[in-house]
């Protein structure tokens, strides 16, 4: 665990200037990484003393940390868009677009775990003999409303393969039987989840094979197994933000020329 020196300051943190060497050593970045960060706008530029040598604060420490966990957690590019706005955020704004990330991770969690619930319902009634009738099957409007989709979004997914319907009368309109209705309902929980068409389409293609289901339900449990490890890493960056939230509230500080040694 890192930890800066503290000094007399109100805030319990070393307020004296790092050189780049130290920002790289409380957090846990390599020297070349800290400036590419920099470079990227992941934390505040630097002052710099009349010679070129970089002087950093411990805001700059808190930063790179809350973009370790960030990153982890909404990926590397909207992590460096959220730091910069919130940098420039009042306190109770930052705190909302933070709370917001929580608020996500918990909405994909809950779809994940409705996914896996309905691929366990459709497994069970795979398991159970079916007498097929007339009246089982529907059309695009009844199936589109019973899964809470557009019926262009059924069409959609007819043309790339993931769920075919029969096709009668002189319209040659769309007839959704059990199987058609089964592959859609679990098309429909997985793109709930954020899986996009190609990696649908591995799925579905897996379940033509032997415990076809049982295998999309291991996928969905990887899903939520990484939407928990996303949630621990901002866990983690919950002090760290709270510094950034609230270092831009804090007036300027003097600054004293570091060192020479990595500049």
């Amino acid at each position: 665990m890192w930890g800066l020196p503290v000094d007399e300051t109100t805030s319990g943190w070393r307020r004296v200037p790092l050189r780049t060497v130290d920002v790289a050593r409380e957090s846990g970045y390599s020297v070349q990484q800290v400036r590419d960060l920099e470079r990227l706008g992941v934390i505040p530029p630097a002052a710099r003393s009349s010679n070129g040598y970089r002087s950093y604060t411990s805001a700059h420490v808190h930063a790179l940390r809350a973009y370790r966990g960030l990153a982890g957690a909404v990926g590397p590019v909207a992590a460096r868009q959220m730091l910069a706005a919130l940098r420039t955020e009042s306190i109770a704004a930052a705190a909302s677009a933070v709370s917001a990330v929580h608020v996500r991770l918990a909405r994909e969690r809950d779809e994940a775990l409705r996914a896996q619930q309905a691929l366990r319902a459709i497994q069970g009634e795979t398991n159970t003999p079916e007498f097929e009738q007339e009246s089982d099957a529907m059309t695009i409007t009844q199936l589109a409303a019973a899964l809470d989709v557009r019926p262009s979004t059924l069409r959609f997914w007819e043309q790339e393969g993931l769920v075919i319907p029969e096709r009668v009368t002189s319209l040659r309109a769309r007839r959704y039987v059990l199987s058609a209705i089964r592959a859609a309902r679990i098309v429909a929980a997985l793109r709930g989840t954020g899986y996009g068409i190609p990696a649908v389409r591995d799925i579905m293609g897996s379940l033509h094979q032997l415990d076809g289901l049982g295998e999309t339900q291991r996928i969905l449990q990887q899903r939520l197994d990484q939407i928990a490890m996303r949630t621990v890493a901002l866990l983690r960056a919950g002090a760290d933000l709270a510094a950034v939230v609230t270092s831009a509230q804090e007036p300027p500080i003097a600054r004293e020329p570091p060192d020479r040694l990595a500049c």
